[in-house]
């Protein structure tokens, strides 16, 4: 009894720390990922003709945060250009959708011009560019914490095995712990260098026929498909149906809407189906029902930031769990079919 008592209260205690917490911990796991891609981008480093071998570990740390930042503000600077190109066409699409009610009320003999006009009211532009340039101002604040913390970690990177070292008096117990943290490493980083694949390559093709299709801010909306691509299931949905709902604004007729609901779909879909478990394999051992509830839970804890962190989050409780004989039945609970890896 007092173990469930003592369980519920760590649960308990957990759950508070992360969601009083979030402005903190949401920073720190974003500077992980990026510390991890930076990893990958060090091995690169290294190939560069001529000078990739002379360079020392300080250097290439440099010269990876120096590449991090410029990806940063220049993904920034596109991200800000993409929004004000949609804000300043804004009394265009009213004017396209006005034409649109249109052909509603006079194909279906339905009135909702009025009610869209009551409802459209209640929006004040001035409030809506104001709050996005808020969530915009947030994001470029949250993006130098987030290189902040990647340097630091990159800065420990040489001292955290002598550390590591001294912690435990045992070697077998190193050895124990420096496994698992390996594995989760190697999982982690698996998972988001593979889904970042799948998710390129969905924004790029979506990129292609949305430019074709004459839809403006194509990029923004093709970053809009990587980002939503990294959420399981609900993520590929919501990435199809916005572009199609914004072609109504834009062009005001049905038309281009179904072209572009279906176009993307079969894209969603095709990547989604065949090209994704090709590349990602049986990686990730999660079972799909949890993998569903985890998105539920994590986009509770963390909204939006959740659902997007909730597939590696959860492969990483599995593997931790799966190292603790008192935890080694919830990792199997979790697995996709039972079979879990224990060092």
């Amino acid at each position: 009894m007092k173990k469930l008592a003592y369980s519920v209260i760590a649960i308990a205690g957990i759950l508070a720390l992360l969601i009083y917490a979030e402005s903190i911990l949401i920073p720190l796991v974003f500077g992980v990922i990026l510390w991890y891609l930076g990893t990958s981008l060090k091995s690169l480093t290294t190939k560069i003709p001529v000078i990739g071998k002379k360079l020392n570990t300080t250097m290439v740390n440099v010269l990876v945060f120096i590449i991090l930042v410029i990806g940063f503000g220049g993904l920034s600077r596109l991200i800000t250009s993409s929004i004000d190109s949609l804000m300043l066409s804004y009394e265009i699409y009213k004017v396209n959708i006005n034409s649109l009610l249109d052909q509603v009320n006079e194909s279906f003999n339905i009135n909702i011009q009025e009610q869209f006009n009551t409802a459209q009211d209640g929006f004040d532009y001035g409030d809506i560019l104001g709050s996005i340039a808020g969530s915009i101002s947030g994001v470029l604040g949250d993006a130098i914490i987030i290189l902040v913390y990647a340097a630091f970690m990159f800065s420990e990177e040489t001292s955290f095995k002598n550390k590591l070292t001294k912690m435990f008096k045992s070697s077998d117990e190193e050895s124990r712990v420096t496994k698992m943290l390996n594995k989760i490493g190697n999982s982690f980083g698996d998972y988001i260098r593979l889904k970042t694949y799948v998710s390129l390559l969905t924004g790029i093709v979506g990129y292609i026929f949305l430019a074709i299709m004459g839809v403006d801010s194509p990029f923004f909306w093709a970053l809009l498909m990587f980002l939503l691509n990294y959420i399981p299931t609900i993520g590929s949905l919501v990435a199809t149906v916005f572009p199609a709902v914004f072609s109504l604004m834009q062009f005001g007729e049905f038309g281009p809407f179904f072209i572009i609901l279906i176009g993307l779909g079969v894209i969603e879909w095709v990547i989604g189906n065949v090209v994704e478990p090709k590349i990602m394999g049986n990686s990730l051992n999660l079972s799909p029902l949890v993998t569903i509830l985890a998105l539920i839970v994590w986009g509770q804890i963390w909204g939006i930031t959740g659902m997007l962190l909730s597939t590696p989050i959860t492969v990483i409780m599995v593997i931790v769990f799966s190292q603790f004989e008192n935890t080694r039945r919830v990792a199997i609970l979790l697995s996709q079919n039972g079979d879990i890896q224990q060092d």
